[in-house]
């Protein structure tokens, strides 16, 4: 057994792990601790009671070696093979071990009798642990059948029937407590196999995005440019016409990457509640918010929410008379709500086709959710949106014969486990029809089991329940109250199921509280059995009684919270896949926004410069052509890196492109490149950070000059971009980027726009470089990167 307090079942965020460190997560080392002292016990305890009820039979030294030797055999072969989580369970030898089971199970009834017939239990659990379910089930209910028929060679039908129901509860207990095991420690070690896929079907679709939004666009404008080269000779008026239209082909592709760009960011639901907080609170407006954890919610209703609430703040500050605004996202039952109400607003004042109004709906609706705007009884407007959380959904469906065995597998599991506990509330009630035939104490005993497997089912067995909390041990009282209360009524017919308790108690109390409930249960349990009457004066009764009860306590503590711990990590394997996915999306804006964005600039402004010249100066115009189409199939190769993760841009290509670039659009370039051997790494960061410098010079149309320069420092390299379009003289010096990539990018002071110099800043940060970005003392806007080498 693992220690106490490392069964604790509180819920591990897969998101806890700080940045830099590497926790190891030891909860499948537990859980294999866990199930292998589940399955010593109670093989250990059907060992312990058959050899003590040998005790009054007039047996042989012999014979008693004999079973002892037997009971060692089969705890060897359980623990040793079965029970490993490493081993192959459809292998040869696991099915040639079965016959040592079975020989085991029935040869010994020819000299024990019934004392033997609950042996083959062990053969029951390992037949479904090793056999395709096509033979193990038929093969399993054989068994059980070979069970009552050797009971009734020796004992009544009813005591035959609860000695069957026990066959079966233990062999489903020795393949729950193994199966779950195996599951746990199959689930860690494949956790990063499921994002791995789902990061490939995300680059897929993000393979068809591109295609539909840039194939066409720079498809289109690669064809206009070939026929613009052949148009020169023959017709002016028509070749400019070309390139108008190339140009405005470009400036609207440019467009579309940026919104497509800004589509694929997460927005941070915790800093816009942040945000809308404070933002509500500068205009003078009472604000009361509340945020439940939001850990659990699936990226695209996170990022939805987040949407929903900035455009919300938005609509609410559009109104001067606003005094009061209260903002909630609650998790209930399944769902996810967020409500915004405000005063201030008159109906007349809400126009039916706002953008708010009118985009919103759609968008809830995409992920099953609903939107419900208007007035309330209090007269203030309410606009609220609600989204269903998906049961712990995978991010990506079963792609392999293997994620459908294991998916297979669950099910059952999630079957076998109320099976299993129902056969422990049958197992009661037949005890109870050997103590007694009045019909009103079988009825009470029947009231009260189902009563108790009720709210085990309901409650207990819920993954999803919180545990350690109070209503959990409020539900611990009722499940008390229902299996001790019915003694008063019923005295010597009292039959229950305290085991139940007991387990559940490990499971919700303190580990010490919760021994110490377990034991006191015990000590109770066998002392109303002793006053019932039901253990006489017989001393090997009351140890026998008192062993099965701790197993039983034992297995359900044991199967509840490997289950939990099963549907736990398949969760956080779960989301570990969408954190992936999110991180995808995040790395796909970014190669969108700084990877394609200067080209297409570069595409519109060459081709405006070309239709300019092409009336003075044919030659000239005939290379700027010819660089718009190496331009376009740069774009072209851009798309395929930005859509397969794979990107490693040359940094002489880039330093070509930018002195082109910047010189057509009439700016002078002073560049200094370092001809050093670079990293690739270091050298694409690089590249980079001067092809989003450069877009962002192109942005001002005052920059007359701009200075590029790379040199080496004492541990890296830096590049440095300088231009003077920005203007402010005497604003403050320049400092380290936003790393949050604001939105707005602003350095202080500065007009820098757009997103890329937040995007920069994490790409610097990746390799353990620097940015700095704003205005010098001299007023020139200057970008500083340096990184490592």
């Amino acid at each position: 057994m693992p220690p106490v307090a490392a069964l604790d079942p509180a819920p591990l965020s897969p998101t806890a792990e700080p940045r830099g460190t590497t926790v190891v997560d030891r909860r499948p080392k537990l859980a294999a601790y866990l199930a292998a002292g589940m399955i010593t016990v109670v093989v250990a305890g059907f060992g312990f009671v058959l050899l003590a009820s040998l005790l009054p039979l007039p047996i042989s030294s012999f014979e008693v070696g004999y079973a002892v030797c037997a009971v060692a055999v089969l705890l060897t072969v359980q623990l040793l093979h079965y029970s490993r989580p490493s081993v192959r369970l459809d292998s040869r030898t696991s099915r040639l071990l079965l016959i040592v089971l079975a020989a085991l199970g029935y040869v010994p009834v020819l000299t024990f009798d019934a004392m033997w017939a609950a042996m083959p239990v062990f053969f029951g659990g390992c037949v479904l642990l090793s056999l395709p379910s096509r033979l193990a089930w038929p093969l399993f209910g054989v068994n059980l059948a070979a069970v009552l028929w050797i009971e009734l060679e020796f004992d009544p039908p009813v005591l035959a029937i609860y000695t069957v129901c026990g066959a079966a509860f233990y062999s489903l207990v020795f393949y729950l407590l193994t199966q779950l095991a195996r599951m746990i420690r199959e689930l860690h070690r494949a956790r990063t196999e499921l994002a791995r896929r789902a990061v490939a079907e995300q680059r897929l679709a993000f393979a068809r995005d591109l295609h539909d939004l840039l194939g066409i666009s720079l498809s289109a404008i690669a064809l206009k440019g070939e026929l613009v080269h052949r148009l020169l000779r023959k017709s002016r008026e028509q070749a400019q016409a070309q390139l108008i239209e190339i140009t405005a082909i470009a400036q609207r592709t440019l467009s579309d990457v940026r919104a497509v760009s800004r589509g694929y960011r997460e927005l941070s639901l915790e800093k816009e509640f942040r945000t809308a907080q404070s933002l509500l609170t500068a205009s003078d407006i009472a604000v009361r918010v509340h945020l439940d954890p939001d850990d659990d919610l699936p990226v695209q209703s996170r990022a939805l929410l987040a949407k929903v609430l900035r455009e919300g703040v938005t609509n609410v500050l559009q109104y001067s008379e606003v005094e009061h605004c209260d903002i909630e996202i609650r998790q209930v039952d399944g769902r996810v709500s967020l409500a915004i109400v405000n005063d201030g607003v008159n109906p007349d004042d809400v126009p039916a086709g706002s953008e708010l109004l009118t985009r919103l709906p759609g968008e809830v609706a995409a992920l099953g959710g609903t939107v419900t705007t208007g007035f309330g009884d209090d007269g203030r407007f309410r606009l609220r949106v609600e989204l269903p959380l998906p049961d712990q959904a995978g991010v990506a469906a079963p792609a392999d014969e293997e994620d459908r065995k294991s998916d297979a597998e669950s099910r059952r599991i999630r079957v076998l486990l109320p099976v299993t506990f129902g056969l422990l509330g049958m197992m009661a009630v037949l005890h109870e029809l050997l103590l007694t035939t009045n019909l009103w104490h079988i009825a009470m005993v029947v009231g009260s089991v189902a009563a108790l497997l009720t709210l085990q089912f309901a409650y207990f067995n819920r993954p999803t329940t919180r545990l350690r909390s109070g209503q959990s041990i409020a539900m611990l009282f009722v499940q008390a109250c229902l299996i001790y209360l019915p003694l008063l009524p019923l005295q010597h017919d009292w039959v229950s199921m305290p085991s139940l308790l007991m387990g559940c108690g490990l499971l919700v109390l303190p580990p010490v509280a919760g021994w110490l409930f377990f034991a006191v249960n015990t000590g109770v349990y066998l002392w109303l059995q002793y006053v019932a009457g039901q253990a006489g004066q017989d001393a090997l009764y009351v140890i026998l009684f008192s062993t099965g009860t701790i197993m039983i306590g034992l297995i359900v503590f044991g199967m509840l919270w490997l289950s939990r711990l099963e549907a736990e990590l398949d969760h956080s394997r779960r989301r570990l896949a969408e954190m992936a996915v999110a991180e995808e999306r995040l790395r796909f804006a970014r190669d969108l926004h700084d990877l394609l964005g200067m080209s297409l600039s570069a595409i519109a402004l060459k081709s405006e410069l070309t239709g300019r010249i092409l009336p003075l100066d044919r030659d000239r115009a005939t290379e700027e052509l010819l660089e718009i189409l190496d331009l376009t199939r740069q774009a072209l190769t851009d798309v395929r890196s930005v859509a397969s993760g794979y990107r490693e841009l040359s940094l002489d290509s880039e330093s070509r492109t930018a002195r082109s670039v910047l010189t057509a659009a009439d700016v002078r370039v002073r560049m200094e490149m370092l001809s050093d051997d670079l990293p690739a790494p270091v050298r694409t960061v690089l590249a980079v950070v001067l092809r989003e410098g450069v877009t962002n010079v192109l942005r001002h149309s005052r920059v007359e000059t701009c200075e590029i320069a790379m040199h080496r420092t004492d541990d890296g390299v830096a590049l440095e971009i300088v231009n003077d379009g920005v203007g402010g003289a005497g604003r403050p010096a320049a400092r380290p980027a936003n790393p949050e990539g604001n939105g707005s990018g602003r350095p202080p002071g500065g007009g820098v726009p757009g997103s890329g110099i937040g995007n920069l800043t994490h790409r610097v940060a990746d390799v353990g470089g620097e940015l700095t970005a704003g205005l010098a003392d001299d007023g020139r806007f200057r970008l500083r990167a340096v990184v490592p080498v």
